[in-house]
């Protein structure tokens, strides 16, 4: 992408699909996007248990009804954030200033690190709760493998977000300054003709 700005060529050009999924911001995104399902998925479906005798039902991570909330909102936003995000990434060649394209870059900077540090909280979080759940509050075993299967695509999701922090962080240092260069300093005639 040479002579764009901010890790995008310059705008108004074609939209690629075979382009736009080869990028690794794109493919890691896609990935992010998928764990987010896995996570609030297992979670919303196997992650309450009831006993015969009871109708309230009680999250399998040791009864903590404020672990499984946390991985399904974390997991819906991250959903949400990702398609948000993908969006963003389609549109971004069509975006024609750079200052436009820096505050893209700089928020998807913040917002991968941001989630990168919210599935770090929530995968201790799970972790710690499914750790120190008692044997008799689940006899059977009852979504020990969904609980599991969170656990683990928590702390996968704390790479791929990272990673798509440092690609964004690389993507806000590797700028091409031609185009602020060419407004700032727009070329003069030939001084001979």
């Amino acid at each position: 992408m040479e002579g764009g700005a901010y890790g995008a060529g310059k705008a108004g050009g074609a939209f690629d699909p075979q382009t736009f999924v080869r990028q690794p911001h794109t493919a890691l995104r896609l990935v992010s996007w998928v764990f987010s399902i896995v996570v609030f998925g297992c979670i919303v479906n196997e992650g309450y248990t009831n006993h015969q005798d009871e109708k309230e039902e009680h999250c399998i991570f040791n009864h903590n009804h404020n672990a499984c909330n946390y991985g399904i909102t974390v997991g819906v936003l991250a959903f949400l954030s990702c398609l948000l995000y993908l969006a963003l990434d389609v549109y971004f060649p069509q975006i024609s200033s750079v200052k436009d394209r820096k505050k893209a870059v700089l928020s998807d900077i913040g917002v991968s690190g941001l989630w990168a540090f919210l599935w770090f909280v929530g995968f201790c979080f799970l972790a710690n709760q499914w750790q120190v759940s008692k044997h008799e509050d689940n006899p059977l075993n009852e979504g020990a493998d969904a609980a599991r299967a969170a656990i683990t695509f928590s702390f996968f999701s704390i790479f791929t977000w990272g990673s798509l922090t440092v690609l964004a962080f690389q993507r806000f240092r590797d700028i091409s300054f031609q185009e602020e260069y060419n407004t700032l300093f727009p070329s003069s005639p030939p001084l001979l003709p």
